[in-house]
């Protein structure tokens, strides 16, 4: 009897140690694999360009001009991409053509000079880019095209975003 008793805690101590460590393994795995599990974005700007949240906890809201996602999923991401490249978005039926929104793009002298088509422009300032997401303007103040909203933040996390928008090349 006694011969059954521990080898049923041998197998019941095994699974336990098997179950721990399997767990431990998953924790470890979405930990370094997925930057949205736990908030584990490595800066505020960062997490407002793909959640539209702030780790501040302040607001942050778009009048989402072009009727889309209205269900709070629209984020900087959602048109242009995770790498601020742009390219093809469909919306509402219809496509456009979503611009390079990385710092080095909108703030270089070619920006302006037909670098892109319908991009006649003199260069981004940081305040420009500040004016572009809360007022939806181009440095000259012609508005930017229909599916920009204007999204409503605090300025250290328009600041927080400006920062992140250098990361991206």
């Amino acid at each position: 009897m006694n011969e059954n008793k521990t080898r049923w805690v041998i197998v019941v101590g095994g699974g336990v140690l098997a179950g721990l460590l399997l767990v431990a393994c998953l924790a470890l795995i979405l930990r370094f694999t997925a930057p949205t599990t736990g908030g584990g974005y490595r800066s505020n700007g960062e997490q407002i360009y793909f959640t539209a949240t702030s780790q501040r906890g302040t607001p942050i809201t778009s009048d989402a001009s072009m009727g889309m996602m209205r269900s709070g999923m629209l984020t900087c991401a959602t048109c242009h991409g995770a790498d601020g490249r742009g390219g093809q978005v469909r919306v509402m039926m219809r496509v456009f053509e979503a611009p390079d929104i990385r710092y080095q793009t909108l703030t270089s002298e070619e920006h302006g000079e037909g670098g892109e088509e319908g991009m006649e422009h003199e260069p981004y300032t940081d305040e420009d880019i500040k004016r572009a997401i809360t007022e939806g303007v181009e440095p000259d103040g012609e508005p930017l095209d229909w599916p920009m909203p204007r999204w409503t933040m605090s300025d250290e996390d328009l600041d927080d975003l400006i920062e992140f928008l250098k990361t991206l090349d």
